[in-house]
């Protein structure tokens, strides 16, 4: 009769299992979480208790008959005998575009499909079986209807298979998938049903590779999480054997179908097989500290053996297959990348009819309202090069009404002269595109870091004479004391590589520091710059010092100042700040996370958002980007030397354990710790845009990470004996971070704080910090002189010989020193790609499959609990840039801060906090 209840409803196993757990296990995992969830939050809806299994009358009748007639055979042998079906519900994402090779191999799978070359499934138990010990499994079933669905257009098909299990079966844990067609194809999920426990649910979102590219089971596990000792028995060998083939065996070199991570240094962004002015040093190791980017075993060069050959695109970097676009991600990025090339090449085929230099600030203009002002026909030339697509073709030439125009930035939406004054320059340090490096000044004049026996000695040339007069009547003591001094440091930064920079035609920088003055109104204003050259040139040209302007010349000095400052500030903004500690630096905690923690590890299923397209984004970087001769070295000031550089700020200035921001704001003394403030501390700016709005939504992470953490944690024993999570950390250190990982400020990962506090870190940079960092490019960077990304002229003094045609023409020396007009379009263009949100984008508070992502019902309430935390921020960060006593983001001509407003459009909207680094 015991058989008789379970067929009808009650529990097929007794022992603990994905979903049937001990008592102990449920209390645990029922405990009241820390989001309180509204009555009108929207909730998964919870399966009923007691479905019953999708068993036969004629069953149960022999079931019955054979409980009555005496039968003595032992319960488990009763239970082997009864044989019952169960039906799995696979969805399959389609490609809305196909070539026409993969058409091709569409059809034929589809014919094959029709004589047996199916995809095969395999259904696996939580449970052993007693006498092979082996876990239990079912029939192989195979999809139905391939070939008669695959000419369907819909963006997801949905296929069934039919599974035959004995009543011993217990419950599902894990499912195989052989794909023998020739295509790979995307699997987004299944879904078990009959059993009597409700639905199973296995989120995949995965490429399946054909059986002769991989000729392995693809093994699924459904969404129950597991801590490594808590995996069923019949589940232990393939959580295992999951990991190792993540992991690979670190040789070969990695096909595009490939699912191996692994881990390199940066020994790929030179070319120097095709010039030796291409060669760059490897970046990783004791010479140079460097995070490790993902392995792809391409051979050697000829020239270097050091280096790793290049892919140059259009070829595709490999990154594990399911970390590759999906294709509307991929169709927005590539779009952003023709856009580029066009708009670098027109000023190239133009220069014979286009000066170099804009002429004046309504030439810059016209890139806005007018375009490049292609003559009749020589749009048509320039596609003819290209074998693009129509439809690619035919779309660009619809939207820019056969002009290839830009849209306005949104730094001159409001005010278009705004960026000329001295307070919106002031408030861009704090609610800009690089509101992370302005800092209290503790000492002045300020002191440089430098080794005097390698730089010389680094006196600062500021005096107090030079701020004074613009401190509203405060002493510099005074300013000191009641932290109203603060600066932006570039010295120590720019000045070890300022021979070697300005020794490059077309390229001249200084190393700046500019002070500011924090106002009674709570606004700051800049009070003096100084810039810094190598001691080793002529001594009246090491160190200036420029305060703001009394007359005309004065003027124009101190906005050729401001334009240095604000070049300095976008190399570091975008080598440091941006590509450094939130691209380069996430990765090989990234790469540790796939090969240390089991897809069911509950702290797998947290981060995996968080890790959605970095790796691609990267390995597209080194291609594109920050490689020889790349975007970064032709648009930004540093040149060839932007890497060394970011190399030099990981080894000197970065830190794990201040990379969250309340420890941020409190190592660059804007926030002091304050136990009576609602995060713990006190702003000492307190209309800080950046971090007022990043405080909420740091808090709000926290939060969610700790009631995620402390459900599976209740005590620090299980953190300690948790082997999947301890080898994911050591690993990002010990080799994600191997330069590093004999530093003393690693945190330690033995408690629930401990943890909390490495994810909430995690989680942040991935989403708010990179968001703060990265979607204001264009906004604010896409009208050059508001933030030039290099300058071509060092500022004249009395001495110079340009000083002459500096005086008598300074609107032109000023646009000789900016961009020319081939590097604007071209930054232009790629700052608009960077600043662009894809249509597929998931934004903070958001998940694929948000009821079925974890099997832990509690968890998911918890989840739609930060949602509506999110959701609650972002209203609130409305209501404050409609409020007129916060200057810095609200007032005639100011531009609102929301660049940590969690949702957003696509496109280039200045707003929208994604989940995970993916442009």
């Amino acid at each position: 009769m015991a058989l008789a209840k379970e067929l009808m409803g009650y529990p097929l196993i007794t022992e603990r299992s994905s979903l049937v757990l001990s008592a102990s296990h449920f209390k645990k995992r029922t405990q009241t979480t820390q989001f309180s969830i509204n009555p009108f939050d929207r909730r998964p809806r919870k399966a009923k208790s007691g479905v019953v299994a999708a068993i036969s009358e004629d069953l149960v009748k022999t079931l019955r008959f054979s409980t009555t007639t005496g039968d003595r055979k032992s319960e488990e042998e009763e239970k082997a005998a009864v044989k019952f079906k169960v039906r799995a519900v696979v969805t399959v994402r389609n490609k809305n575009k196909e070539d026409l090779k993969e058409t091709l191999v569409k059809h034929l799978d589809a014919f094959a499909d029709k004589i047996g070359r199916n995809i095969v499934l395999e259904l696996i138990s939580t449970q052993l079986d007693p006498k092979t010990r082996l876990p239990k499994k079912s029939n192989a079933a195979v999809l139905k209807d391939w070939s008669k669905k695959s000419k369907t257009k819909a963006e997801r098909v949905h296929y069934t298979a039919e599974f035959t299990v004995d009543a011993a079966f217990g419950s599902p844990g894990a499912i195989t998938v052989m794909n023998k067609h020739q295509k790979e194809f995307f699997l987004e999920s299944i879904t078990i049903e009959g059993f009597a426990l409700g639905p199973v649910h296995f989120p995949c979102n995965s490429w399946v590779q054909s059986q002769k590219d991989h000729p392995e089971k693809r093994i699924f596990f459904t969404n129950q999480p597991y801590l490594p000792n808590e995996t069923p028995g019949g589940l232990r060998v393939l959580r295992e054997k999951e990991l190792k083939n993540l992991r690979g065996d670190g040789s070969g070199v990695r096909k595009l179908s490939d699912r191996i991570y692994d881990f390199d240094v940066y020994n790929d962004l030179g070319n120097p097989d095709k010039s030796s002015e291409l060669s760059r040093p490897k970046l990783g190791g004791q010479e140079i500290p460097y995070p490790r980017r993902c392995r792809t075993g391409r051979q050697t060069t000829v020239s270097d053996k050091e280096a790793e050959s290049r892919v140059e695109k259009p070829l595709p970097m490999y990154v594990p297959r399911d970390e590759q676009f999906e294709e509307s991600k991929q169709d927005t990025f590539a779009a952003g990348r023709l856009k580029a090339v066009l708009h670098h090449l027109i000023p190239s085929l133009k220069a014979s009819i286009v000066a170099e230099d804009f002429a004046d600030f309504g030439e810059i203009d016209s890139l806005y309202k007018e375009g490049l002002l292609l003559k009749l026909g020589f749009q048509d030339d320039i596609f003819k090069k290209f074998p693009l697509p129509k439809v690619v073709v035919d779309t660009l030439q619809e939207s820019t009404k056969g002009l290839l125009k830009y849209d306005t930035p949104k730094i001159l939406s409001k005010d278009k002269n705004a960026w000329l004054r001295d307070d919106e320059f002031a408030r861009q340090a704090i609610a800009g595109i690089n509101p992370v490096n302005i800092e209290r000044v503790k000492t002045y004049p300020p002191v440089s870091n430098l080794d005097p026996k390698i730089y010389g000695p680094q006196h600062s040339a500021l005096t107090h004479d030079h701020i004074i007069g613009h401190l509203d009547g405060f002493s510099v003591q005074q300013a000191l004391e009641e932290n109203r001094l603060y600066m932006l440091d570039y010295h120590d930064i720019f000045l070890p590589f300022l021979d070697r920079i300005n020794a490059v035609d077309g390229r001249k920088a200084y190393a700046t520091r500019t002070i500011f003055f924090l106002t009674r109104l709570g606004t700051l204003k800049p009070v003096a710059i100084e810039l810094s050259l190598p001691s080793n040139g002529p001594k009246h040209r090491s160190k200036r010092v420029l305060t703001p302007p009394v007359d005309a010349t004065s003027n124009w000095m101190w906005q050729l100042a401001k334009a240095h400052v604000s070049s300095n500030d976008a190399g570091v903004h975008q080598l440091v700040n941006h590509w450094l500690r939130t691209h380069a630096c996430l990765e090989p905690f990234i790469l540790a996370a796939h090969r240390q923690l089991s897809a069911m590890h509950p702290i797998f299923k947290l981060l995996d958002p968080h890790m959605r397209y970095t790796l691609e984004i990267n390995a597209l970087a080194r291609q594109s980007l920050i490689s020889a001769d790349g975007v970064i070295e032709g648009g930004f000031t540093a040149g060839a030397y932007g890497m060394e550089m970011s190399a030099a700020a990981y080894k000197s200035s970065w830190r794990f354990d201040m990379e969250g921001l309340p420890a941020d704001l409190i190592r660059r003394g804007i926030a002091i710790p304050d136990a009576t403030q609602p995060h713990g501390l006190k702003l000492l700016i307190e209309d800080y845009p950046y971090a007022n709005d990043g405080l909420l939504l740091w808090s709000a992470i926290q939060t969610w990470v700790r009631t995620y953490v402390e459900r599976y944690y209740p005590n620090p024993s299980l953190i300690k004996t948790d082997s999947e999570l301890q080898n994911w950390y050591s690993e990002s250190i010990n080799v994600g971070h191997a330069d590093l990982r004999n530093a003393d400020w690693w945190p330690e990962l033995s408690t629930v704080d401990d943890l909390v506090s490495i994810l909430t870190t995690l989680i942040w940079l991935a989403s708010a910090q990179h968001a703060a960092l990265n979607f204001g490019q264009y906004p604010y960077g896409g009208y050059v002189p508001n933030r030039p990304p290099l300058m071509r002229r060092l500022i004249p003094d009395k001495s110079d010989p340009e000083y002459a045609s500096f005086i008598s023409n300074p609107e032109k020396y000023y646009f000789s020193s900016m961009p020319s007009l081939a590097q604007t379009s071209k930054f232009m263009a790629v700052v608009d790609t960077l600043s662009t949100h894809s249509p597929d984008e998931e934004y903070i508070g958001e998940r694929q499959q948000p009821s079925i992502w974890t099997g832990d019902a509690e968890i998911v309430d918890a989840f739609y609990g930060f949602a509506a935390e999110i959701g609650r921020i972002e209203k609130e960060i409305e209501k404050r840039n409609a409020d007129p006593d916060r200057r810095n983001r609200c007032g005639a001509g100011v531009l609102p801060y929301e660049l940590l407003v969690p949702s957003s459009e696509p496109g280039v909207t200045c707003r929208g906090v994604p989940n995970s680094v993916s442009i």
